[in-house]
C-alpha cells in the first residue's frame, strides 16, 4: 500500500474569486503543498532532495471540480502514489469538505524526477520508491496521450501576458497553479471581447465555472517571458 499523506488548509479569503468561490489555481495550491509534506514526512523534504542534487517538477496535471468551497471552509487533501516509472511519478489526490466529508476535487499530477544541474530526467532511486511505496513499486499506469485540442476556427482570441516576478518559484519558474490564473485571465478577457463582461453575465442570471482542467506543461517560462495564450470555443 502507498503511503496516504492528509494535510487540512482552512480557506483564506484572498483565495476565493468574485463569485465567492476558491480560485481554481488554490486547489493547485493545495495539493502542491501536500505533495511537499507527504515526501518529507517519507524522509524526502527539499532539503533532502537538494543535498542529492535532485528535484521533481511537474509534467501534467488533471483537477475535476466537484463541490465548490468557499471563505472559512477547511478542506482536507489527501495524497498518495499510483505509480513509478524510471523518471516519472503520478501522485493522487483527493480534495474533501473537512465538515461534511464531501469530495470537493480529484485530481493527479504527473512528477518527473529531475537533476538539478542539467534539468533533465533522472532514474528515480530504489530508496526513493521505497519510502514512497513501502510494500514495494505499484503496476505501472498505462498513459494516455495528452487529448488532441478541436481545431481552431479562422479566428481565435489571444492575449499576451509578461510573467511577472510573483509568478516564479523558488527553482526559478512560473509555478503551476499561476497558469490556471492564465487561463482564467484569458477566459474573461475574451468573454469581455464578446459583450459579455462578468457583470453582465450576472445581471442575466448565470456565471462560468470551470469544471475539469487538464495541463501538460512543456516549456518552463520565467520571470520577463512573454507568453502568448490563445483560446477558443469547442463544443467538445
Amino acid at each position: 500500500m502507498p503511503v496516504t499523506h492528509t494535510r487540512a488548509f482552512r480557506v483564506r479569503y484572498d483565495e476565493c474569486d468574485a463569485y465567492g468561490h476558491v480560485n481554481n489555481a488554490a486547489y493547485l495550491r493545495y495539493m502542491q503543498e501536500t505533495a511537499f509534506d507527504a515526501s518529507a514526512a517519507a524522509g524526502y523534504g527539499t532539503a533532502r532532495y537538494a543535498a542529492m542534487g535532485r528535484l521533481w517538477l511537474a509534467r501534467a496535471t488533471q483537477i475535476e471540480y466537484l463541490r465548490p468551497l468557499a471563505y472559512g471552509d477547511t478542506v482536507a487533501v489527501t495524497t498518495w502514489v499510483a505509480d513509478f516509472a524510471q523518471v516519472r511519478s503520478r501522485r493522487m489526490y483527493e480534495l474533501r469538505h473537512a465538515a461534511s466529508g464531501e469530495l470537493s476535487a480529484r485530481a493527479y499530477t504527473d512528477w518527473v524526477f529531475i537533476d538539478a544541474a542539467t534539468r533533465r530526467p533522472a532514474p528515480i532511486p530504489r530508496e526513493v520508491v521505497a519510502a514512497l511505496f513501502p510494500d514495494g513499486a505499484p503496476p505501472r499506469l498505462q498513459r494516455q496521450a495528452f487529448p488532441a485540442p478541436p481545431p481552431p476556427p479562422p479566428e481565435v482570441f489571444t492575449v499576451r501576458r509578461r510573467v511577472e516576478w510573483r509568478d516564479v518559484d523558488a527553482v526559478g519558474m512560473v509555478n503551476n497553479p499561476n497558469y490556471l490564473a492564465y487561463v482564467a485571465e484569458a477566459g474573461f478577457a475574451v468573454s469581455e471581447a464578446y459583450g459579455w463582461p462578468p457583470r453582465r453575465m450576472e445581471a442575466a442570471g448565470f456565471g462560468i465555472l470551470a469544471r475539469r482542467h487538464h495541463i501538460e506543461y512543456r516549456q518552463p517560462a520565467a520571470y520577463g517571458d512573454e507568453l502568448t495564450i490563445t483560446t477558443w470555443a469547442s463544443a467538445m
